[in-house]
């Protein structure tokens, strides 16, 4: 591997793991910043490869490879969750700053840790429990009420492996899979986590940065729109959420990034669900990110400061910046892949059509369901903007050709 080309005046190298979207859409900060971004990419063409000059080559299982890209960087974080926890603790035992921590990061690579922690701290959750047989599954099921929504703990995202199902049948396979593993030591060799399916009104997130000092800020709570497993438009601020909700749940983000100790920005997925007690509108927790995510890339247009510059200052402990909104409202819309090749002939219609559309593509290659950009408008008519927004994702991805 070759060092990275650092800039001149003592600015220092962060270095990122996972080669995916989220570090190619640090780079353009990092340049405005002066920093220098290094990333190890899962291959030559791997999107941030595209962007990113010092882009080596190797995988975020290899700790040899891991651990000579580390020591050329003064920080490191992360692109995904994914990264094994032997790989984690050899970088530990060098010496590397990471941010976040393997102490944070666990949250995010184990449902399972996470549901006990926020239990604990008694951050609203869906009732939850541990199930390693059909037979536990099933006195959580009688107990809660059936469907229940069926989890594997380590590896899953964007729909993946969450499963509702009616019975314990139907989630046999999986079952097979824990006893494979509970003699292998793999993935699921402590279970799956079950939950009570939550009747939410709809689904919303809350992204907050923190930094090694403790600073901490938050952007407005957005509402994401999911269509089969995968979120497909943002609306930032989520429209008419209550105000006592709105406070209540970024003072849980808040809380829960300052709990767990995380460094850099975090996601916090919520549903919003009746109290059935009272009828007023409460949360449930449903999952958390510790990296810029999906729910946010609507701040690179609409907010002051977007969630990638944010995270590279929170783990280079530099103060934040304001989170503050551009507009009235900021929609995003998801370009997901389909059963086509070109997406550059759509532009001219697209940016014809409407030039107050941004477009962000990801330099991925299309294949059915896969994020491979996304766009946002900003504005004061929300309903004109998700037009607007839908129209432009569509017709880069060829749903619409007019």
């Amino acid at each position: 591997m070759t060092s990275p080309q650092r800039a001149p005046g003592g600015f220092p190298v962060v270095g990122i793991i996972g080669g995916g979207q989220l570090a190619r859409m640090c780079q353009p900060p990092a340049v405005g910043l002066g920093v220098t971004l290094s990333v190890l990419a899962e291959a030559p063409d791997a999107s941030a490869a595209l962007v990113v000059p010092s882009s080596p080559v190797g995988e975020h299982t290899d700790a040899d490879a891991v651990r000579t890209f580390a020591r050329d960087c003064d920080v490191v974080t992360f692109d995904h969750e994914h990264v094994p926890a032997s790989v984690l603790s050899a970088l530990e035992a060098d010496g590397a700053i990471l941010h976040p921590s393997p102490a944070s990061l666990v949250f995010a690579q184990d449902k399972l840790a996470m549901r006990r922690r926020l239990t604990a701290l008694d951050i609203a959750c869906p009732r939850w429990a541990q199930v390693r047989d059909a037979g536990e599954l099933k006195a959580f099921g009688d107990r809660v009420g059936w469907p229940v929504v069926v989890k594997t703990p380590r590896g899953g995202y964007d729909g993946k492996g969450v499963r509702a199902v009616g019975s314990p049948q139907e989630a046999s396979d999986w079952f097979d899979l824990v006893v494979r593993d509970s003699r292998d030591g793999g993935l699921l060799s402590d279970g799956l986590l079950a939950e009570e399916r939550v009747p939410f009104v709809r689904e919303l997130a809350v992204l907050v940065a923190r930094s090694p000092s403790g600073q901490a800020a938050a952007w407005p709570v957005v509402e994401t729109v999911q269509t089969d497993g995968v979120c497909t438009e943002v609306l930032a601020p989520a429209p008419d959420l209550d105000g006592e909700l709105s406070a209540a749940a970024t003072r849980a983000a808040l809380r829960i990034a300052g709990e767990l100790g995380v460094t850099g920005v975090m996601a916090v997925e919520m549903f919003e669900v009746a109290d059935e007690k009272t009828s007023q509108p409460s949360y449930a927790v449903n999952e958390l990110a510790l990296r810029p995510h999906n729910s946010g890339h609507w701040t690179i247009d609409g907010a002051v400061t977007s969630q990638f510059e944010q995270h590279l200052r929170a783990v280079l402990d530099l103060p934040l910046g304001a989170t503050t909104t551009r507009d009235r409202w900021t929609v995003m819309a998801n370009v997901l892949g389909g059963d086509y090749d070109e997406l550059y002939p759509a532009y001219r219609h697209v940016m014809a059509r409407d030039p107050g559309v941004k477009v962000h593509l990801y330099g991925k290659g299309v294949r059915p369901g896969r994020k491979i950009g996304h766009v946002t408008v900003s504005g004061s008519d929300l309903a004109d903007l998700r037009e607007r927004a839908r129209h432009a994702a569509d017709c880069i991805a060829g749903v619409i050709t007019e």
